[in-house]
């Protein structure tokens, strides 16, 4: 398991679960590292890694398509501030496609981890509109029906592809999911009813601070620099 910030996170947040007394059925992921290595920390951190996983491409965090691995110096050197804020602030801009000569196209284009995609499926970018687009059909088709039938689901995933079953479960505008902030590292509870509406508001799990400096953080990471 890897250091660092991210890790320290995910055992903070299985705290969180396991002094909140909280199980589960079934557990989502996507297939990038960081989410599965997210998951593996809860469960081991709740005695829980004996549940089922589900793994999904359709869970993975938003393809930055020609903008990956670049960070945000780079990408304002390369494309100029303004073009970079549309693309981070706009809700169906997304930004130039990852194509043939970028360092990591044959590396994700021809994974193992895709090789049951179709032909095209698989995108080379896309906008918040696009992650929620391909998350929320496996919302409804796959973690709806185990909620339904009285599942307790766990889902550990990406910012983007989170903030798709967010907006979808409060009926929210797109307005409002571009300005909505969702701390990493906490456990965010959500109790619906038979319908999946929510019988009460979020919940994030943790004590006040902790939650409050994830809030700020991540809305500070959305700040033009």
């Amino acid at each position: 398991m890897p250091g660092g910030k991210g890790a320290q996170e995910a055992k903070r947040g299985a705290q969180a679960i396991k002094d909140a007394k909280m199980e589960f059925d079934i557990c989502y992921t996507s297939v990038l590292k960081r989410a599965i290595h997210t998951l593996w920390t809860i469960l081991d951190g709740t005695d829980q890694m004996w549940l089922p996983v589900v793994r999904t491409w359709r869970l993975n965090e938003r393809h930055y398509g020609g903008l990956t691995g670049l960070n945000k110096a780079e990408t304002a050197a390369k494309h100029g501030e303004e073009q970079v804020k549309i693309w981070r602030r706009s809700f169906d801009i997304p930004p130039p496609p990852m194509d043939e000569k970028h360092p990591y196209y044959n590396s994700i284009s021809k994974e193992r981890r895709y090789a049951g995609l179709k032909p095209g499926e698989l995108p080379t970018c896309e906008s918040l509109k696009d992650t929620i687009a391909r998350a929320l059909p496996f919302w409804n088709e796959e973690i709806a029906p185990q909620i339904k039938a009285g599942k307790r689901v766990l889902i550990a995933a990406h910012g983007n592809s989170l903030r798709g079953i967010v907006k979808h479960l409060e009926g929210m505008s797109d307005q409002a999911i571009m300005e909505l902030n969702l701390p990493t590292g906490i456990p965010i509870v959500y109790e619906l009813d038979q319908a999946l509406k929510p019988t009460k508001p979020m919940r994030f799990l943790g004590d006040e601070e902790t939650v409050r400096k994830a809030m700020e953080a991540v809305a500070a990471q959305g700040k033009a620099k």
